[in-house]
């Protein structure tokens, strides 16, 4: 593999397989999709923390699963506070000023 002298605003990372100007930002759409993934991602865990007991063909046997093992809400609603504060030291990191070198 040839090093190749690049400028001194490029940085690579990862062994030159990403590369950034320095002085360059995150869009702030991609900011905004994080809010969007990390709530959609939590509100399915929310929604489906029993499994899905409404479907068509296997919802029976989710329900009868249910009713031997117990309901799931304690546990799923544990992991989705979980998943919030994670959400949340995510959107900290994300719309916090740029750390420059």
């Amino acid at each position: 593999m040839t090093t190749n002298k690049l400028p001194a605003e490029i940085k690579e990372y990862a062994g030159g397989w990403i590369t950034e100007r320095k002085g360059t930002a995150v869009p702030g759409f991609l900011k905004y999709a994080y809010i969007v993934i990390a709530l959609g991602c939590i509100g399915y865990l929310v929604h489906y923390r029993n499994g899905e007991t409404a479907h068509g063909t296997r919802g029976a046997l989710v329900r009868q699963l249910n009713q031997v093992s117990g309901n799931a809400d304690l546990l799923m609603y544990g992991v989705a506070v979980l998943a919030l504060l994670a959400a949340i030291g995510l959107f900290v990191f994300a719309f916090r000023k740029a750390h420059v070198d």
